[in-house]
């Protein structure tokens, strides 16, 4: 069976941290998601509100680094829960388990450094999961580092490229 969802959107809240008895953390919060396309009459799109649990370091991390009107990318699965309200009536509520977040847009910076998600390119940092929260993801399993980031070139050699007459026979298509 698959059960795998991902959505992007911005979160109508701060994150809401809170802890088990046995101390496991976990972070509620709800990401408003725009639908695809207009309404009936191709209008406004509409805005679905999705609440998202995320337990343990994905908690802590999305407490952490996300705010109200923050961009975030959840990666998880889909989960309904039956429940009864105070006056003992049946509930359901449907939530994202979630098991990645990621940021959604570059982090503002008042620097000449272009920073995506609180890395440099250009720098040396890693992605993926290596618990550097500072980085452009997080999920509680490990995965591997790509370290390095990316430089372009200053200018490329000359004898690697070679310029091409605007005759169409040298064209190899």
């Amino acid at each position: 069976m698959l059960n795998h969802i991902v959505i992007m959107g911005r979160l109508t809240r701060d994150p809401e941290l809170r802890r088990t008895s046995s101390g496991i953390a976990v972070a509620s919060f709800t990401v408003a998601v725009d639908r695809d396309f207009g309404g009936r009459d191709g209008g406004e799109r509409e805005t679905d509100f999705i609440d998202c649990v995320a337990w343990r370091q994905t908690g802590e991390f999305v407490s952490k680094y996300f705010s109200r009107g923050s961009m975030i990318v959840v990666s998880g699965r889909l989960q309904i829960r039956n429940w009864n309200d105070k006056d003992g009536n049946k509930r359901r509520s449907a939530e994202i388990v979630a098991e990645n977040v990621y940021f959604g847009e570059s982090k503002r910076s008042n620097d000449s450094n272009s920073t995506y998600g609180g890395n440099t390119y250009g720098g040396n940092n890693s992605y993926g999961n290596n618990n550097n929260y500072g980085g452009s993801s997080y999920n509680s399993a490990p995965a591997p580092s790509y370290g390095g980031g990316y430089t372009a070139p200053a200018s490329a050699p000359a004898s690697d490229f070679a310029m091409l007459e605007d005759d169409d026979a040298q064209l190899p298509f």
